[in-house]
């Protein structure tokens, strides 16, 4: 059985359509690989209706399905963590709720990972259907990311993922808080398989991705895989302590000839001010190494589960007709499972 993983976060429009988007994928992989579909959606505090549109829409999906809900939002890397420990196949497959990325990329994942031919299958965009700001700031993050941190990632990043059960058990024992799920993958290794994709414009709702979220993924991104940020301070001060010794010795130098009869306010006002906010920058920069060591050191769980449900999922009807039917149009057809669990 192949399982797919999905984070849910403000994306209660785009669900039934999704859902009957996988009742075709289920299909089309079953004929394809012969592998069942199973398919968990994890919930992550979402503040619409999202996991309530998923408790009417899964008890008629035409696969298995499981349907996990955090306590509240901790990131879409601990939804796809949750996912990930829950899914009971024996390969992987991970994607967005906002249809951008092709429903039909599990397909692919799931055939590339038969045969055991490779560990982890990355989903390299070709194209992108974004704003032209949003593909400019995106292409110069992963250019920059590829260049300075992880020279193997791909020149426009990656968002999805397929692997097999062996590479799922190693990522989910790094339980690092505050870090990159993309940096993790290639951290780990593995033998490696890229699959190109198109990514298509969203249609639905708009994206939770706020520039407050993309600048901790920055963040987590840098900091939890390079020392670059200590390396640059420290050449930023030995430059500066070269400059400020051969200004020292012009200054003598002036004073020995009488040339400084006047002590200059200028000059000592931007020394002042360049070193002060060079001490600033340093500060900041080492307190946030610090700061995530010290996380990490704690010992909370990524994510904390506050009910979980499961479907078996209905097989008599077409993927499509199956998706759109109401739970009480498919009574012969009942969820095969259904529990909940508290806490």
């Amino acid at each position: 059985m192949f399982s797919a993983v999905i984070p849910v976060y403000r994306n209660e429009q785009s669900l039934p359509e999704l859902v009957a988007g996988l009742g075709e994928v289920a299909a089309e992989m079953r004929r394809r690989t012969g592998e069942a579909l199973e398919v968990v959606f994890v919930v992550d505090g979402s503040p619409d209706r999202s996991f309530e549109a998923l408790t009417e829409l899964l008890p008629a999906a035409p696969f298995r399905s499981q349907l996990l809900l955090h306590s509240r939002n901790f990131g879409s890397f601990a939804a796809i963590r949750s996912g990930l420990a829950a899914a009971s196949g024996s390969s992987f497959g991970v994607i967005a709720a906002d249809l951008q990325e092709p429903t039909e990329l599990l397909i692919d994942f799931c055939a590339a990972l038969q045969g055991d031919a490779c560990d982890v299958v990355i989903g390299c965009r070709e194209k992108r259907d974004d704003p032209l700001a949003t593909r400019l700031a995106s292409a110069a993050f992963w250019r920059l990311y590829k260049r300075f941190v992880i020279a193997d990632i791909p020149k426009g990043g990656v968002d999805v993922f397929g692997c097999n059960e062996r590479f799922r058990d190693e990522l989910l024992r790094l339980e690092e808080s505050n870090s990159s799920l993309v940096g993790l993958i290639f951290w780990l290794g593995f033998r490696r398989r890229e699959i190109l994709y198109g990514r298509r414009e969203r249609r639905h709702g708009k994206s939770a991705w706020s520039f407050g979220r993309k600048l901790n993924y920055l963040f987590d991104s840098v900091f939890s895989f390079t020392d670059l940020p200590i390396r640059l301070l420290l050449f930023f001060g030995l430059g500066g302590l070269l400059i400020s010794l051969v200004l020292g010795l012009m200054v003598l130098a002036a004073k020995a000839v009488g040339e400084i009869p006047v002590p200059g306010y200028a000059a000592t006002a931007l020394t002042v001010l360049f070193f002060g906010g060079l001490n600033a920058l340093g500060l900041g920069i080492v307190g946030t190494y610090a700061w995530r060591g010290f996380e990490n050191t704690k010992g909370r769980p990524l994510a904390v589960i506050r009910l979980r449900r499961s479907f078996g999922g209905i097989t008599s009807m077409p993927a499509r007709e199956a998706a759109a039917q109401p739970p009480a149009a498919v009574a012969g057809g009942r969820a095969a499972t259904h529990e909940e669990l508290d806490g």
